[in-house]
C-alpha cells in the first residue's frame, strides 16, 4: 500500500546457526558404568545387570579442548558446536528427555546434535541469551534417547561490591514444603562435585574453583550440577512410579551450593518432582509423562 511505513522483519541472531549439526560417538563402558555408581549410589534406580543407571548419557560425548583453548570459566573459549554468544557466563538451564530405550553396557552411542533456536531476551538481571540444543542418542539397536538442552548465557558478575560471604540456606526465608510421597536425601560434598566434574569431563570452575565461584561469578559457594540433580530426580521419578518415564522434563529455578543438604522430592500426584534445601528454596523442579520402554 502506497505511503504505509512496513517496518523490516526482526533480523533472527545467529540466525545461520539454527539448524547446525555435529556428530560424536562415545562408548558406555563397563569403567565409565562403575565410576557412575560409586558417585550416585544409593540414589539410583534399580537396573538389569546388563543396563547402565539412567542419566549416564550426560557423561557421554563431552566437549573436549587443550588446555590452552579454554576460556577464564574452564569451559572451551571456542566450542565450534555453539554459537559465539557475546556474554560470559555459561549455565544449563534445563530440558527435555524422551526416552525410547535404556542404554547397555558396551553400547557404542552416536549422538547427533543440532542447534534448534537461539533468541535474546532482557531479563531483570540484565541480558540473556538462550541456546536450544537436540541431542538424538542412537544404539546400534536404533534411537534410545532424545534431549532438549535448554543453555542460558548471562552477564559477567558485578564486582563493584566487591566478593560477599557466603550466605546460609538455613536462614533463607521457608518456603512451604509441598506434599512428597518420595523423598530423597543428599549432601553433595565438594568431593562428589569434583567427582562428577572428572566423569563428565567439565571444566566449569563454579563446580570446583570456591575464590572463582564467589568471586568472579558471584555464587555463595561451590554450584551443584543441574545434570546431577536431574540424575537424581529422574532416578527417584522410576522408582516411585517403578518405570522409566518417557518423558522427563525439568528446569533450573537457583542454584544449589555445596555442603548444604539437599531434599529430592516425589509429589503425591506421581508426576511432579523438585530439589529443595535446608531453607525450603526451591532449586530444580521436573515433571515427568508415563509411557513404556524397553
Amino acid at each position: 500500500m502506497t505511503g504505509q511505513h512496513v517496518d523490516a522483519p526482526e533480523q533472527k541472531p545467529f540466525a545461520e546457526w539454527v539448524g547446525r549439526q555435529s556428530e560424536s560417538c562415545d562408548v558406555v563402558s563397563e569403567r565409565l558404568v562403575l565410576s557412575y555408581k560409586a558417585i550416585f549410589e544409593p540414589h539410583l534406580a534399580p537396573a538389569a545387570p546388563d543396563r547402565a543407571p539412567l542419566g549416564i548419557h550426560w557423561c557421554l560425548s563431552p566437549a573436549i579442548a587443550g588446555m590452552d583453548q579454554l576460556g577464564a570459566d574452564g569451559h572451551p573459549a571456542k566450542n565450534l558446536a555453539l554459537p559465539p554468544v557475546p556474554l560470559p557466563r555459561r549455565m544449563w538451564a534445563g530440558g527435555e528427555l524422551q526416552v525410547l530405550d535404556a542404554f547397555h553396557i558396551g553400547d557404542n552411542v552416536r549422538r547427533v546434535s543440532t542447534i534448534r533456536d537461539i533468541t535474546h531476551k532482557q531479563g531483570r538481571s540484565g541480558d540473556l541469551w538462550f541456546v536450544v540444543v537436540g541431542h538424538d542418542y542412537h544404539t546400534d539397536r536404533g534411537l534410545a534417547l532424545t534431549e532438549r538442552q535448554d543453555i542460558v548465557y548471562r552477564e559477567a558478575a558485578s564486582s563493584d561490591s566487591g566478593p560477599r560471604p557466603p550466605s546460609d540456606p538455613a536462614k533463607a526465608k521457608p518456603i512451604v514444603i509441598r506434599p512428597a510421597n518420595e523423598v530423597w536425601s543428599l549432601v553433595p560434598s565438594t568431593t562428589l562435585l569434583f567427582r562428577y566434574s572428572a566423569l563428565t569431563f567439565n571444566g566449569h570452575r563454579i563446580h570446583y574453583d570456591l575464590p572463582y565461584a564467589t568471586e568472579a561469578e558471584g555464587y555463595d559457594g561451590l554450584v551443584v550440577h543441574g545434570p546431577l540433580q536431574a540424575t537424581v530426580l529422574l532416578n527417584l521419578a522410576t522408582v516411585q512410579g517403578n518405570a522409566i518415564p518417557s518423558v522427563f522434563r525439568y528446569r533450573g529455578v537457583a542454584a544449589a551450593i555445596a555442603g548444604h543438604e539437599l531434599t529430592f522430592r516425589a509429589g503425591i500426584d506421581g508426576q511432579r518432582l523438585w530439589t529443595q534445601g535446608a531453607g525450603g528454596a526451591v532449586h530444580m523442579e521436573a515433571e515427568i509423562e508415563r509411557g513404556e520402554v524397553q
